[in-house]
């Protein structure tokens, strides 16, 4: 997938500026497709050029004007050829579990440290994909509220049901990997016994929701 297809899928809703794109981005598509600023607003001037986007000028502040992204014919076209082309299953490229494999070679206390960081990080995936699902359910995530006020109810409903199947997915995959790293605590506790390799008592492991 192109960085593009997920600009696209963000512009469906309604157009918008390189600025509300790169905050409407932050809180929907980037949990499926993350992009930095730096990539975003120059794939925004490629699309332009290659007639996907079209963009107009609107007022900004007091006297500024901005550009604002609509999608053309041509890129709906383009995005729909995308979404129905066969997928691609992508090899596993993951350092975390690269490293894993190999953990024989580091200090204990180094290993409780880095599933400590690594288990934080997914807990807070876990809550923000949560509150989002909820925000597809009850109808009050932004961007999807743009595109549910141009379609049908029947239209909307399957928008919706796709959207919660898509977060249902990436849920999933966060309380896999939350398992997976409080299997990890157990086989240190296990090798070195509780808090084995470090001073004072053990990791907490929060059980995946």
């Amino acid at each position: 997938m192109s960085l593009r297809y997920a600009l696209i899928a963000l512009l469906t809703g309604r157009p918008m500026t390189g600025y509300d794109i790169s905050k409407s981005f932050s809180r929907s598509v980037a949990h499926v497709w993350h992009a930095p600023d730096s990539q975003i607003y120059p794939e925004l001037k490629r699309m332009e050029r290659d007639g996907l986007l079209a963009a107009v000028e609107v007022p900004w502040g007091t006297k500024g004007k901005k550009k604002e992204y609509h999608v053309t014919d041509a890129g709906l076209a383009d995005f729909r050829m995308w979404v129905e082309s066969p997928l691609q299953p992508q090899r596993q490229r993951d350092p975390a579990y690269l490293k894993a494999a190999y953990f024989e070679f580091a200090d204990p206390a180094s290993v409780r440290e880095q599933l400590r960081q690594h288990q934080t990080y997914w807990e807070e995936q876990l809550g923000m994909l949560e509150a989002t699902r909820a925000t597809l359910l009850d109808h009050t995530h932004v961007t999807l509220a743009a595109r549910l006020a141009k379609l049908s109810e029947r239209e909307g409903e399957r928008a919706v049901r796709f959207k919660v199947y898509a977060y249902d997915g990436l849920i999933a995959r966060v309380r896999t990997e939350l398992a997976w790293i409080a299997d990890g605590f157990a086989l240190l506790d296990e090798i070195t016994g509780p808090g084995g390799g470090e001073a004072g008592a053990g990791a907490a492991v929060a059980s995946p929701r």
